[in-house]
């Protein structure tokens, strides 16, 4: 596995990482921790270094998960997490809290459900009107000054957000949702931002929360409890009106003797040297097959019709509803 460096911050993961969300939330499903374990492990045997988790994911079951699946080997991995959610005492959302104090108690709780001394990369994980982000910067900084946090992202931001909070404390990488149907990062100024400022872009559902990897179509049912039964480009119209780009993915895969997942991975990790995809699965051989997507290399040609086909191509759909959607990009 290739190592990535996430801008200028000196951060070095692997070329793919491993979202770890999907293993017991957000998808109506929970694995077994002991499968769980396994499969992030696995991971790591094939070279993936950079684990992504969440306090809201669960809630907090998923950070204890991967502290224990990376306790062995917590020396030779990243293991980045995010704050920025108000939860109460049942689990519940109660909306945004990125007040300096709640940061501060967030890391704590964070670092104890992981089990490590240091969080390697901390997130805000959705940006909150209430606070300036001055001081949600000077909070990670404060904790970084303490030894608690290595480097501080954003998720989501506008551009005019990133560029404030960098000026309080180095923005070592953007988590956005980036793939070939949600090219947004190309249009808002989040990719020429991170370029200009040496910021590294995590590419989160880089294969459209399952689409892209051709294992759905508009006959697939979709569970209770699965976030996607409320997103826009999953209802049955959409995933039929979008099935000509899996198409798009599955000519040039069976060009190359590969999956178009595989091609779909690759394609973002030929647009930038510091953008770096991180794929979940709760499966052993689609990690496998996630992974081995950093050997293949699309050709120019290949990127070139890609390129001209992909923009014959309107997506259907938004990514999110509107009550999520109004998280995005402030």
């Amino acid at each position: 596995m290739q190592k990535r460096t996430l801008g200028n911050s000196g951060l070095d993961v692997s070329a793919i990482g491993f979202g770890c969300m999907g293993l017991n939330f957000g998808y109506g499903t929970v694995t077994p921790e002991a499968e769980a374990i396994d499969l992030i492990r696995a991971a790591f045997d094939r070279g993936v270094t950079f684990f992504d988790t969440a306090e809201v994911y669960g809630p907090f079951t998923n950070e204890v998960v991967v502290g224990k699946a990376l306790a062995p080997i917590r020396d030779q991995v990243v293991i980045a997490t995010k704050f920025g959610f108000a939860i109460d005492a049942d689990g519940k959302q109660q909306g945004l809290d990125s007040r300096p104090e709640h940061i501060k108690q967030v890391a704590d709780a964070s670092l104890k459900r992981l089990g490590i001394d240091t969080i390697d990369l901390l997130y805000q994980h959705r940006v909150d009107p209430n606070v300036p982000i001055e001081e949600v910067a000077g909070a990670v900084k404060d904790l970084i000054t303490a030894g608690k946090v290595r480097h501080f992202g954003l998720s989501e931001p506008g551009v005019e957000t990133i560029r404030r909070a960098h000026a309080v404390q180095p923005v070592a990488a953007l988590q956005n949702e980036y793939s070939l149907w949600t090219r947004t990062p190309e249009t808002n100024g989040i990719l020429a931002t991170c370029e200009e400022l040496g910021i590294g872009l995590v590419a989160y559902s880089p294969l459209g929360k399952g689409f892209l990897t051709g294992a759905m179509n508009k006959e697939t049912p979709i569970g209770e409890g699965d976030f996607r039964k409320i997103l826009p480009r999953f209802t049955p119209e959409a995933m039929q009106a979008n099935q000509a780009l899996v198409d798009l993915l599955q000519a040039i895969a069976k060009d190359k003797a590969a999956t178009p997942a595989q091609v779909a991975l690759a394609w973002l990790l030929s647009r930038k040297p510091w953008v770096v995809p991180i794929p979940g699965t709760t499966k052993r051989h689609r990690m496998e097959e996630n992974v081995a997507a950093a050997g293949l290399v699309l050709s120019a040609q290949d990127l070139a019709h890609i390129e001209a086909a992909a923009a014959a191509i309107e997506v259907t759909g938004e990514r999110y509803p509107e009550h999520l959607a109004k998280l995005l990009g402030r």
